[in-house]
Parts: C-alpha cells; structure tokens; sequence
C-alpha cells in the first residue's frame, strides 16, 4: 500500500490547469480561480481621506494649543470635493471624506465644541493623525491578486475597490460521477430487504458543487461489468474527472477496478490510510484512443461514507483545486492537545474524528467506524495521526479542520 503523502504526490503530479479560460463579471466570481493576476490602476484611497468625523485643520494654526478657537470655512461630505482649507481655519469633515489641501490633521468631532460657525479644538493633534494616505491599502500598479488565487468573498471586494469590473478565470473544471452498488436506493423510494440509502451521493454532489465543479451526475450504475465500462466510456467524452464512489475493492461484484483498466488505465491502487484504503487513481481513454493527451482522469472511492468523505477531503479535493488552477492546495493544520487516550496503534495513517472542546483540547468521536457518517456532523475535523502511534492524553497532535478540508 502507498503512504498516504506519496499517493496525494502522485495525484497533484499528474495535475496541472486545465485549459480554457473566460472572463466574467466580478459579481459572478465567487469561488473562481483567476489565470492572470489582478494589477491595481489606481491608488487606494485615491487621495488622502478623513478617519474620523471631526475637523480638519493645519496643526501650525492651533497657536493656542488645545484650546484654539477657528472658524469653520468650509463642510465637506464623503463623495465630494473640498476647496483648499483657509489658513486660520477648520473645515467639518466626515469619514471618508477628502481631506483638504493644506490641512495635515484630523480631530475627532468628540474632541471638539462647536458654537455658530466656529469650533473649539481641545486637542493637539500630531500632523497626520486620522488622516488615511493616499494609496495606504494599495499602490497603483500592484498585484493584488496573484493567478491562481480562488476567489473569496473579500477577494471579489478587494477587485471592486480598484475598479474591476470582470475577472479572467479558468473555466470550471467538469466532473462525472457515478456510484456502483445494486443495495443503493434513493431517498424517497422504498427501502427493499438488504438496501440502503445511497447517502455518498448526496455528501459527494454536495462536496464537488462546494468547490465550484461543473457535475454531469449519471446516478447509480449497475454492478455489472458491462454497465460500468459503457458509463466509463460516456463519461471519459466531456470531462476532465471521472469520480466513482463504491466497487473499488476485490470482491466479485466490484467492478470499476477491471473496467478501468479495460478502459484506460490504473497508477494507484491502494493507500495506507483509515478510513478509505481503497482509493484509485488512473486515466480513462477517450473515443478509443490511447493517446495520454485523450485521456480523462479517474478516482475511484470506496464506498462505506467516512471513507469515501474522507479520501475526497484529502484527495480528491487538492486534485480537483489544482486542475482548477489554484496553486496553494494544502490544508492548514492546527497544533491542538489531545484529551483522551487511545492505547490502540495503527500500522496505517489513521484520520480520526474529533472536536474542539471549550477547554480547547480536543475530544475524540467514540466510535471510529468508516460506515458511522454521524462522526463527520459530530466533529470538528481529523486528526492525521501517523501509522503506528499510540495517543495519550495530553499530547499534541495534528489537527485539520473540516473549515480548511471543505473550503
């Protein structure tokens, strides 16, 4: 069996972006990943802006320090442009609004006493204070957003600020999915002797479409040998992956390992890992070719649910983020204390369920069974405890949460 850094190395070699790209509205952006980096036209703030509500006023005019009474010449709203501040006096000024020329300092409206058209100022300010500079968040002619970067919400705000419009982006990365396994049924249909509802479709939809995937779902295919290549074989035509869920083991009715391999091909079989063992990685051919560049790519999870969620958090996801362009792919880890104990060593990479508690240590999920999905509700992320290793209480462990595992 491959250990689990060697295969999630294996997967990321073989991705790189997918072509195509398009441009599309800032607004419909979110969760994109930019091919070209964002360059900054502008200086933000455009001019030099008032922090505060209060007056600006020049320090040198406050010949009597903090009780120097000046007219107020001018009012100046955000949104609107002020005329150069009259020496000997303070003009009213609002957030965000444009200081004046010649004014080098702000005083908070709390520090002052307005009468009529003057104001007292009852503090000395140093030149500068509240005054934020012209280009103090951004400079123009800066990246500030480098390719590759999967946009998030502030992302999208950050590229408003400097006036983008629309975004190159990678097109979205197209996936197929399948699931194999005659007990499978359906929420909503009767549930026959010796059936389950298939609950890997529904977490797995709901993973691929979390991270922005283009899905052509052809449901539960029979666990028939004939039936899982002719899916393969559609699936491979308009998809950059084919994803399975179930039929990777050894048994008689699994089917996808020799249709795959009928089909295209299989690098990686087997991971030492708990839950998810059964993972596969290989290619599929498209229209009968062999050519590796008319290829589509296919990963094969196990089907008991912890597993097949787990290998697509660790996998699956990395795999599907680099297609997508994005260059940073790992997940950050937390260094948190382990408040149980669990005597019992592993000869694989175990990845166990746990919790943060309000002590900040984290509490194990007590049964760590690949078929118990509750644990993945339950938890706060997994522990990626190494092969061979004993917890005791007390300890420091890694500790991925499912924020960095299902962003």
């Amino acid at each position: 069996m491959l250990a689990t850094a060697d295969a999630l190395a294996t997967l990321l070699a073989a991705a790189s972006p997918i072509s195509g790209t398009e441009s599309i509205p800032t607004l419909q952006a979110l969760n994109r990943v930019l091919c070209a980096d964002v360059t900054s036209p502008l200086d933000v703030p455009p001019m030099n802006t008032s922090a505060m509500d209060g007056y600006a006023i020049r320090t040198t005019d406050l010949t009597h320090g903090a009780h120097s009474t000046l007219p107020v010449s001018q009012r100046i709203p955000a949104g609107h442009a002020p005329t150069p501040l009259t020496p000997g006096s303070a003009a009213r000024i609002f957030t965000g609004a444009t200081v004046p020329a010649g004014a080098d300092a702000i005083v908070m409206q709390e520090q002052t006493a307005s009468t009529g058209d003057e104001v007292t100022i009852q503090h000395t300010p140093q030149p500068g204070e509240w005054i934020t500079a012209q280009g103090a968040d951004i400079r123009s002619g800066s990246v500030i957003l480098p390719a590759g970067t999967r946009l998030t919400p502030q992302a999208l705000g950050l590229a408003a600020s400097v006036g983008c419009a629309a975004l190159e982006v990678h097109r979205r990365v197209k996936v197929a999915v399948f699931f194999t396994g005659d007990e499978l049924t359906m929420p909503g249909e009767p549930l026959k002797p010796g059936a389950i509802y298939n609950s890997n479709r529904f977490t797995l939809r709901a993973l691929l479409d979390k991270l922005g995937c283009e899905v052509t779902d052809y449901g539960i295919v029979a666990d028939r040998l004939d039936a899982t290549r002719a899916t393969l074989r559609e699936a491979a035509q308009a998809h950059d992956l084919i994803l399975t869920c179930g039929g990777v083991s050894v048994g008689e009715e699994d089917h996808v390992k020799p249709a795959v391999e009928a089909e295209g091909r299989l690098s990686m079989w087997q991971i030492a890992m708990k839950p998810g063992k059964p993972l596969a990685f290989g290619a599929v051919r498209r229209g009968g070719t062999a050519s590796a560049s008319a290829e589509t790519f296919f990963i094969g999870l196990p089907g008991n649910p912890v597993s097949s969620f787990a290998t697509f958090v660790l996998f699956v996801r990395p795999f599907l983020l680099r297609l997508a362009g994005v260059q940073t792919v790992a997940p950050r880890a937390l260094s948190l204390r382990a408040d149980f104990t669990q005597s019992k060593a592993d000869r694989r990479n175990e990845f166990l369920r746990a919790r943060i508690n309000a002590q900040g240590g984290l509490d194990l999920f007590p049964n760590q069974s690949s078929a118990v999905l509750t644990s993945t509700v339950w938890g706060d992320g997994l522990i990626d405890n190494p092969p061979n290793h004993a917890i005791s209480a007390g300890e420091t462990v890694r500790f991925i949460p499912f924020s960095e595992l299902l962003n």
